[in-house]
């Protein structure tokens, strides 16, 4: 069974971020099996609590999945021997180091993606100011500035810039500490080191041993008060010390729910740049630089159709060009025209038969109220969460903005790319969640045949 529950945990690791994978999953234990009933065994507590509230439904799936059968699981507290405790945790160590975040043989801890350079960057209409400023930043050509914060949606390289930034510091100077961490696991380490009596260990770690910081997505600070309150205290020591530092976020600081003023002020302080989606000059130079590195030789005819075709983010080109791919490989065709609208196809709807108003009515069915009270102010969950459902599918099932659905429950834009964010991630381990939205695509769909 031991195997088994690693081979669950594989499964699992492709499901939640990578980091609140080795947070909280993988020190989780397979203790024992009697008859329906698996006993799991949690470092702590606080894990064991944690996971009960946040993970359980996901393990019960894949372990049901497994044996097909209803399956009770009991978590309990399995103490590490005291040779296998976590090195963050030890009181010998001079620095706090995140049990998600390999060292990187020199100064700090860094889980950079190694293709996330400046040189690997395309630079457009739509990213130059935030590539040159980033750029600036970690070469040391912005001496009045020492804090970025970029905002862009999801797959149009604010990541890739703040990685970038990461990894020209350390070839100019190793010995910088560069820390990378999300706003997510920021919060998780903090409660973490809060628990184990480490908050001091804490402090020291982003305050005093720390030169350079990436917090990505701050969005996620939304509602978390003592976090931010820390967050707060951390930045000014780090401004104090004139240390550089870089924020990414989905949305502008103003307008993250429930953000302190004081930590907005702080997030907006230094120098702001914006990325919009790529326009069609830049997304044939990301074609055709993608291509290439696929090994994927594309005629003109065949990258100017995909640009022209694929104008979301440089995901979707991505993914255009893996099955393009993996379709000529296969299948042993030639690429052309055929084949990449073939591709196309997959990824672009071309059915605007859906609008927000089908989906509003679809939604209110549902869950059994009026749809005016999915315009209406009121934030019981009882309306807040379809009204948060409701900004998701329209995101995804429909072409229009994120203004023009936002003005369909009078809420801004920000508001619904919030919800549509939070939904997001909750799919990610809430299994309920997974199975409503299966169910409203296979409805979505049956309305647009």
């Amino acid at each position: 069974m031991s195997a088994a529950w690693e081979n669950i945990k594989n499964q699992i690791s492709s499901e939640i971020p990578k980091n609140s994978f080795s947070l909280w999953i993988n020190p989780v234990n397979f203790l024992e099996k009697k008859d329906s009933t698996i006993t799991l065994g949690c470092p702590n507590k606080f894990s064991r609590q944690w996971i009960k509230e946040n993970y359980l439904s996901l393990i019960r799936h894949k372990l049901e999945n497994m044996y097909s059968t209803a399956m009770d699981i009991v978590l309990k507290v399995d103490a590490p021997k005291k040779n296998d405790i976590p090195s963050f945790l030890t009181r010998d160590r001079a620095q706090l180091s995140l049990p998600n975040m390999p060292l990187n043989g020199r100064h700090g801890n860094l889980s950079l993606n190694k293709e996330f350079t400046f040189d690997r960057f395309i630079v457009g209409g739509s990213n130059e100011f935030a590539y040159s400023v980033s750029n600036a930043l970690a070469n040391g050509n912005s001496k009045q500035y020492h804090s970025l914060l970029m905002l862009a949606n999801t797959g149009l390289g604010k990541t890739h810039l703040s990685h970038a930034v990461g990894h020209a510091i350390q070839e100019q100077n190793p010995q910088t500490r560069v820390y990378y961490i999300t706003a997510e696991d920021f919060t998780n380490e903090m409660i973490l080191s809060l628990k184990n009596n480490k908050i001091d260990d804490f402090k020291a770690r982003y305050r005093r041993s720390c030169d350079v910081l990436l917090l990505e997505e701050i969005h996620f600070l939304s509602g978390k008060e003592k976090t931010q309150v820390e967050l707060g205290y951390t930045l000014d020591a780090l401004a104090n010390d004139k240390k550089k530092v870089v924020f990414t976020s989905s949305l502008p600081p103003k307008d993250i729910p429930r953000l302190a003023k004081d930590l907005s002020s702080r997030f907006s302080s230094g120098l702001i740049a914006k990325i919009e989606k790529p326009d069609y000059k830049t997304r044939v130079k990301i074609i055709t630089k993608k291509s290439l590195e696929h090994k994927l030789f594309l005629s003109e005819d065949v990258i100017h159709f995909l640009a022209s075709s694929l104008t979301q983010d440089i995901r979707q080109m991505e993914s255009a060009l893996n099955s393009l791919k993996a379709k000529s490989e296969l299948l042993k065709a030639k690429i052309n025209h055929n084949l990449a609208r073939d591709v196309v196809n997959c990824l672009v709807s071309k059915n605007t038969s859906i609008c927000p108003a089908d989906i509003k009515k679809l939604v209110s069915k549902y869950y059994k109220v009026d749809s005016e009270i999915l315009c209406s102010k009121s934030r019981k969950k009882v309306h807040s969460y379809p009204r948060n459902i409701y900004s998701y599918l329209s995101r995804k099932h429909t072409s229009e903005t994120l203004e023009d659905i936002a003005k369909t429950i009078n809420r801004s834009h920000s508001a619904v790319l919030y919800a549509s964010e939070l939904i997001e991630n909750d799919m990610k381990h809430d299994v309920k969640l997974r199975n409503q939205l299966n169910f409203f695509t296979k409805k979505i769909d049956e309305m647009k045949n």
